[in-house]
């Protein structure tokens, strides 16, 4: 994994740990997500964050302090539907936005949709619409309630 291309007001550390944090207590409480968080890590809870602070760090600042298998670890994961990845994201947007200039939030939302997309397709067999995408395929799934997109078999 490579950072992406961020603005010279990158975040640093400590926003990723407050960006991680605060999304992950918003993750719990959801009624959708919280569920299956809760059902994976039990009583993991802060090793699951400090992996996932490992993570974004990795990603956005270049750290290389993540290892590890993203797929596979979600892949174990059962009962998951499109709405999981719709709240998911959406709690994410939300988040980033909160937390970072556009140019920032931008950034790490495409990270995080392309995770998405990534996931979406190994459980689904098909590619999710995005609301930031460029002009949906009509051949994608859409996970976003309002949106229309023809799902079939060819990906």
């Amino acid at each position: 994994m490579s950072a992406p291309s961020l603005p010279e007001n990158a975040p640093n550390l400590a926003q990723i740990t407050t960006l991680v944090h605060d999304f992950y207590a918003d993750v719990r409480a959801d009624p959708v997500l919280g569920p299956v968080f809760e059902q994976a890590l039990h009583e993991r809870w802060q090793p699951h964050l400090q992996r996932m602070v490992n993570f974004w760090s990795t990603i956005a600042l270049g750290s290389k302090s993540y290892s590890g298998n993203v797929f596979a670890k979600h892949m174990a994961l059962q009962g998951i539907t499109p709405e999981h990845f719709a709240a998911w994201v959406r709690l994410w947007g939300q988040h980033t936005e909160r937390l970072f200039a556009p140019e920032i939030a931008h950034e790490l939302q495409t990270v995080a949709h392309g995770i998405a997309r990534n996931l979406y397709l190994g459980y689904f067999g098909t590619r999710p619409v995005f609301s930031t995408d460029p002009p949906p395929d009509p051949h994608a799934l859409p996970i976003f309630p309002g949106t229309s997109a023809q799902a079939t078999d060819s990906i």
